[in-house]
């Protein structure tokens, strides 16, 4: 039987792979597609929140973690009709000392999403580049992982840790979770590590390595400082290209069922808000 719903956790516990970019930015395609999309900002450093926009709400995702709102009160919608956002706050960087001592520390966020995850075909889930309590319970949560990979150098191991972490997590909380998908960014097909290490992380892993690269884009750089992701920002880019392209890629993988979801209602849409249906895919290069 096809899933209702996908919960996917955009993991890697080093900086500046990619991670935000690629949450918000797959969120945005899958959104794009017509899937209805959830992206939760799990990172206390609120990038992915930023990107859309939004700062210093009343409620985010650490008041569902602890119980002060249930997850849909902390949800916005976004300019992306089909996509809907929980933001991180500033109280989140306390959550990983807080959490320790918590009653089901691992499982919070499980909780948490219990009555929205079959709300909508897909859950992203940006998590902050560590491997501590807040990816300890985006890993529980989670169907499935989109490991991020810079093609550089020290790329091999630190995926061999995440992929230990994943291990332990399998063992002792949730069995279920697999490895999704490896997406390469950054990617510079004229610099020759890159190309060694992409040859490396295909022999190893296999189809589990996404076909699309996500190329380097100064677009992609700037479209956040905007608070858009870059299919709103310049769809015609390389960034924008390659992630919708990714997302179709994926969207072949996952098996969901094939009636679409329509995002529960939040509300009024905000001004300016853009539909599936608005969007010229046709003109794409």
């Amino acid at each position: 039987m096809q899933r209702r719903s996908r919960v996917l956790a955009v993991v890697n516990q080093k900086g500046g792979v990619g991670k935000t970019t690629t949450a918000v930015n797959l969120a945005a395609s899958f959104a794009a597609s017509e899937r209805a999309t959830l992206l939760i900002d799990m990172d206390p450093q609120a990038n992915a929140s930023a990107a859309y926009g939004v700062r210093n709400v009343d409620r985010h995702v650490y008041d569902a973690l602890i119980g002060e709102c249930v997850m849909k009160d902390a949800t916005l919608p976004t300019d992306l009709s089909h996509l809907h956002l929980v933001p991180a706050g500033t109280d989140l960087v306390g959550a990983e000392v807080e959490l320790v001592s918590a009653p089901d520390r691992e499982h919070r966020l499980e909780s948490a999403l219990s009555d929205v995850r079959d709300l909508y075909d897909l859950v992203l889930i940006d998590c902050p580049p560590s491997l501590g309590m807040l990816t300890l319970n985006a890993l529980t949560a989670a169907d499935g992982v989109i490991i991020p990979l810079q093609c550089e150098y020290y790329a091999l191991e630190g995926l061999a840790r995440l992929l230990e972490t994943m291990d332990l997590v399998r063992t002792g909380l949730n069995p279920e979770v697999s490895l999704e998908a490896i997406v390469l960014t950054m990617v510079d097909r004229r610099n020759n590590l890159a190309r060694q290490v992409e040859a490396e992380v295909r022999e190893h892993f296999g189809e589990r390595v996404m076909q699309t690269r996500i190329p380097r884009n100064v677009r992609l750089s700037e479209a956040p400082s905007h608070g858009k992701p870059i299919l709103l920002y310049d769809i015609h880019s390389k960034g924008s290209v390659a992630y919708l392209a990714l997302a179709e890629e994926m969207l072949a993988r996952q098996g969901l069922a094939e009636n679409r979801l329509t995002p529960p209602p939040l509300g009024t849409e905000p001004p300016g808000a853009v539909t599936s249906e608005g969007m010229d895919h046709d003109d794409t290069p």
